[in-house]
């Protein structure tokens, strides 16, 4: 019967019987509902082409976001996409969360695609950003937030039994960063898509992120990090997108018919670059942005001729080899091996990359000389800086453009932001490295260098020793500086604060600086309110907008001044110090649960959560918090009654071969496991670590913090976001003039926090002072570091090399210098906490003054004086009067909903994505929007009126 006539169900209706022609018109009459359409088509005949676009973009129509229909969504997923029932769920919390995680998806994966869309249709220029590193946390309560629909999933899912808040602890943090670079880059992704900026984010899908930190007899012990054990619900695998990456081999230089040269390289190893795609949702706006992460497979998954010869290893060695690429996000580069693995890491992601803008390019049809029209990519530190010779390797050698062209792309589309202080960190790796795995791009970097230091020469004659430190290449050893290749490569180099990116000027690249001056800028960093308040700190976040009458601050930081205002406001001031005392709460159950230590939530917080490093100066903390200990000890019962309690809170994480970072750790730990079981103490101090730093942790610490310090030492910390995340939410910095501290005092005022120690133009005179043995530290550092070596908090055989490194001339990051401005500072910290008008004051003045430090306005700065990107917001769906299209006959009349066989259509909004359709098309289906029939309605009546008149 379907053959013979063709209708549109509510459900399919499948009948194997023959129906006699006979009964054909009565089986109609019975049953009219059924049928959408009461014409006969034969089987060959198809809806015109216009048709079938409307009918499609019909079909693709918005998800509602209605209760029911979530809560009919959620069921689907969990019985259709999992295949698990209610009763599965129940005990299943990992399930109800994917299904969970796959209705939101869906919301996503529809403004992502129309976003795409809407911008290829608007041939916009987009910005790529190229980060090793995209720090995201959780998802699911990002997405929700950023899509308006938190209460609407709330209150659908508690109907069916479900507690969307026990749901959460099951998405496993993405283990795809570190530290603040790829939280920055992270916060940099939802700002461009909040803003409506055309943006794509492209990095890497690390199997195990960088590992798992777990503590075994106080030392860090690293193991993988599994966060893909049970798939990532957020992403989209495109086996469609797909690109080749090679390593080794020659290369091989032939004579064109015009006499120039042509190269070709000859590899020797292939790997394949495969896509996943993650939408990004902005905040309050139908747009979406995509971050393509890159996977990578082997050419070839199994070598047969080994496998039947029974070499089994060696058949999945390739195999094995390739997948590594992708496998650890850092791997430890104190090896060849490692240094290896990071170089084609690093070159196996910019390949992918360039490939696929390329591609991107290409569907244009433009000429090549309008690509910097198109496409920015900004390089977030050197790790992506090979992008600039694999661009050069496309345009040259398989486009055919001449050097001097490629060369004028290139430097037109790369920007470059520095994220280092120290010239000696910069990212350098050896010629003989280079020449083994890409021999190809050192002889593009070899041609680059000899023509910029032929301009060298000609700006410089015969400054041999200019000419030495400008060069792409060092001498003995030789090694391939990237920082200089991306600062050669690109348009413009930008710092992340104002005193950094002073820096880079004066230290880290002087030359450069003196040679192309327009070229440097400064972009200070900033973080995105949506996740580091609204999401993580949800109460303080209603109270803002409660005092400021309006949420339009989550878009507009800047009017975060407004709680100045209210300030004094004794309403303001109890609602604040509750949250505070409520988040503080949340953090001693969870130290409570998680480590058995049991902390006073009455206490004051003392937070240190950061990358180990020793320019971060962690070790100064726990010096100082020995101190304390030791002062206490010696206290009568008296003296003790006026301690302020206080609990001291470390995190972080050392790279796997930083020893002394890890040695830091260990004391740590030691000084913990004394301080805490010591019954004189009690509560007046505690000093717990947190494992396993990550971002859902760190939306658990930040809003409970007191005092977080940020104690880099002055002119090594080139921006820090951490203080930003911690001030915003109302948490007062222990810090130096080091970083964004300096510009956060400017705005929030240097009474709000606590500054000490040697500023960054004192600390070249105190390094040689110390080198000489002419500084004479305060008489309580010897007295300290003398009680450590005692044993006091234990031993470990590397305690001697961790003492040394700050005593006998070896103190490089002046702990002994900043020690006394330390203890002092923190005394007055004790002294302001007791006071909790005052504390509550500083603390509201404290958020007040972070509007600059939104990621929103570091985005802003980049767009306008580095990118030259515009915004493009997307109009977003319109509704549709379904009816009237029916009567048209350009989409199939949706029937009765009460049909007992149902229609596709049933359940559908009526919300319609006009980027898919041609502008003819658009015109056609306007014309139905209630909104446009509404104005008819308005005209007949306007028209009948003076007709009659």
């Amino acid at each position: 019967y379907q053959r013979r006539v063709r209708g549109i169900y509510k459900r399919p209706l499948y009948c194997n019987m023959q129906i006699p022609k006979r009964d054909e018109e009565e089986l109609i009459r019975q049953t009219p509902e059924i049928f959408i359409e009461k014409e006969k088509y034969e089987l060959n005949e198809a809806l015109p082409e216009d048709k079938s676009a409307i009918l499609w973009a019909f079909l693709a129509s918005y998800l509602p976001t209605d209760e029911q229909s979530i809560q009919r969504f959620y069921v689907q997923h969990a019985e259709y996409s999992l295949a698990q029932t209610r009763q599965d769920l129940t005990h299943k919390k990992r399930s109800a969360y994917q299904a969970l995680a796959y209705s939101v998806r869906d919301r996503l994966i529809e403004r992502w695609k129309d976003t795409e869309i809407y911008f290829n249709q608007s041939d916009v220029k987009r910005v790529y950003y190229l980060s090793l590193e995209f720090l995201l946390g959780r998802s699911l309560q990002n997405s929700m937030s950023n899509l308006g629909l938190t209460n609407q999933y709330i209150r659908g899912l508690r109907n069916l039994g479900v507690k969307m808040e026990d749901l959460y602890d099951q998405e496993p943090d993405a283990g795809l960063g570190n530290g603040g670079l790829g939280r920055l880059a992270a916060c940099f992704l939802d700002s461009l898509a909040t803003m409506n900026y055309p943006a794509w984010g492209y990095g890497l899908r690390y199997k195990y992120g960088m590992f798992y930190q777990v503590m075994k007899d106080g030392n860090q012990v690293e193991m993988p990090d599994y966060w893909l054990s049970f798939g990532n619900a957020w992403e989209i695998e495109r086996f469609d997108i797909q690109f080749p990456v090679y390593f080794g081999g020659e290369i091989q230089q032939i004579q064109k018919p015009d006499g120039t040269a042509k190269y070709v390289w000859k590899h020797t190893e292939e790997v394949v670059a495969v896509a996943y795609d993650v939408p990004v949702p902005g905040y309050n706006t139908y747009n979406a942005l995509n971050m393509r992460l890159w996977s990578s497979k082997p050419s070839n998954e199994i070598d047969f001729v080994s496998f039947n010869q029974g070499d089994y290893i060696r058949a999945v060695e390739q195999k094995q080899r390739a997948e590594t690429i992708t496998s650890v996000l850092y791997p430890n580069d104190n090896t060849t091996g490692g240094k290896e693995l990071r170089v084609k890491q690093q070159y196996f992601f910019v390949s992918a990359t360039l490939q696929d803008i390329t591609r991107r390019f290409r569907h244009t049809k433009k000429p090549w000389s309008e690509f910097p029209n198109l496409v920015a990519i900004q390089l977030n530190d050197t790790h992506p800086t090979l992008g600039i010779t694999e661009l050069m390797r496309i345009l040259v050698d398989l486009e055919g453009l001449s050097w001097d062209d490629a060369w004028g792309i290139c430097t037109k589309t790369f920007c470059y932001t520095n994220h280092t202080v120290l010239p000696e960190a910069l990212e350098k790796w050896s010629v003989d490295l280079f020449e083994r795995l890409l021999p190809r791009h050192l002889h593009i970097i070899y041609e680059i260098n000899h023509r910029f230091l032929e301009l060298v020469q000609e700006k410089w004659p015969g400054d041999i020793q200019r000419m030495s430190r400008l060069s792409i290449i060092q001498e003995d050893p030789k090694m391939v500086r990237m920082a200089n290749l991306a600062v050669i490569g690109s348009q413009f180099v930008n710092g992340v604060a104002e005193i950094h990116s002073e820096l880079v000027k004066t230290q880290v690249f002087p030359d450069f600086y003196e040679l192309w001056p327009h070229k440097f800028k400064n972009v200070t960093n900033g973080v995105t309110p949506r996740r580091w308040i609204h999401q993580s700190n949800n109460q303080l976040s209603d109270v803002i907008t409660r005092f400021l009458k309006s949420d339009n601050w989550l878009t507009d930081f800047d009017l975060l001044k407004g709680l100045r205002e209210h300030v004094h406001d004794p309403k303001l001031q109890k609602k604040w110090e509750t949250i505070k005392q409520t988040n503080k709460a949340k953090l001693a159950a969870w130290i409570e649960k998680k480590l058995g230590i049991i902390v006073s939530q009455d206490a004051l917080f003392d937070v240190h959560v950061k990358r180990f490093h020793e320019y971060k100066r962690q070790l100064l903390n726990i010096l100082g918090v020995c101190w304390r200990y030791r002062q206490i000890k010696g206290m009568s019962d008296e003296e003790k009654a006026d301690v302020q309690p206080r609990v001291v809170i470390f995190s972080g994480k050392a790279a796997p071969g930083y020893h002394q970072a890890k040695r830091i750790i260990k004391l740590i730990n030691n000084v913990g496991q004394v301080v805490n079981n010591d019954a004189e103490i009690g509560d007046l101090l505690k000093v717990v670590f947190l494992p396993n730093y990550c971002v859902s942790l760190a939306e658990i610490i930040i809003p409970a913090s007191d005092i977080s310090q940020h104690i880099s030492t002055a002119g090594t910390e080139a921006s820090g976001t951490s203080n930003m995340k911690f001030a915003i939410n109302g948490g007062l910095i222990l810090g130096t003039l080091d970083g964004a501290n300096i510009e956060i005092r400017e705005e929030i005022g240097e009474k709000n926090m606590f500054i000490f120690g040697a500023k960054a133009d004192q600390v070249e005179d105190y390094r040689r002072q110390i080198r000489e043995r002419n500084f004479n530290p305060d008489p309580r550092w010897h007295d300290l570091l003398n009680l450590i070596e005692q044993g006091v908090f234990g031993n470990f055989p590397d305690l001697p090399l961790l003492l040394n490194s700050v005593r006998d001339g070896n103190d490089f990051y002046l702990l002994s210098v900043d020690f006394p401005s330390y203890l002092d500072a923190q005394e007055k910290i004790d002294a302001a906490y007791k006071n909790k008008k005052l504390w509550n004051t500083m603390s509201i003045l404290s958020t007040a003054g972070m509007g600059k430090f939104s990621s929103d306005r570091s985005i802003r700065d980049y767009a306008i004086n580095i990118w030259n990107l515009k915004p493009f917001k997307r109009p977003g769906p319109i509704p549709l009067s379904t009816d009237k299209l029916a009567e048209t006959g350009l989409v199939p009349n949706i029937g009765s909903v009460n049909s007992p066989i149902g229609s596709p259509f049933s359940g559908l909004s009526s919300e319609v994505a006009l980027e898919r359709l041609t502008p003819e098309e658009r015109n056609t289906i306007r014309a139905f929007s209630p909104q446009t029939q509404a104005q008819k309605q308005e005209q007949k009546k306007s028209d009948l009126f003076k007709n009659k008149f």
